[in-house]
């Protein structure tokens, strides 16, 4: 087997990942997992698409992510690892896609409207 190349994207941040047959290790932007996300949420999000699986330390993971915060970037290293394990194996797709790890999150920032303090918040009205 090759290196599998798949995208995910979630708000404005981009993760680039590449799977291949391995030990386990997971590098994001050449930093261990563990370091890049600190918080044991963020790791589990990570990590949800293996533990469902059942392929935890079968796989060595190399991501590029940008943009976005880094909830965006977990989610959307969630979302490529989800559809790179599922052009592995057809049957991970029954087990991904009802959990809605193959779902792209379409949420976004809502715009700044001209006239306005905010998207939808209006500046202060004075009567008189």
């Amino acid at each position: 087997m090759e290196v599998i190349h798949k995208i995910g994207r979630r708000k404005t941040a981009v993760a680039r990942i590449y799977l291949a047959p391995g030990k386990g290790s997971i590098t994001v932007n050449k930093k261990d997992v563990n370091d890049y996300f600190p918080s044991a949420t963020l790791q589990y999000k990570v990590n949800q698409p293996f533990a469902l699986t059942e392929n935890e330390g079968n796989f060595d993971v190399k991501v590029n992510v940008f943009g976005g915060g880094i909830t965006g970037q977990a989610e959307a290293i969630r979302l490529a690892l989800s559809r790179a394990l599922c052009e592995l194996d057809e049957e991970n797709r029954g087990i991904l896609k009802p959990e809605g790890l193959l779902t792209r999150d379409p949420r976004m920032v809502e715009r700044k409207k001209f006239g306005q303090k905010k998207a939808r918040k209006k500046f202060q009205f004075s009567k008189r």
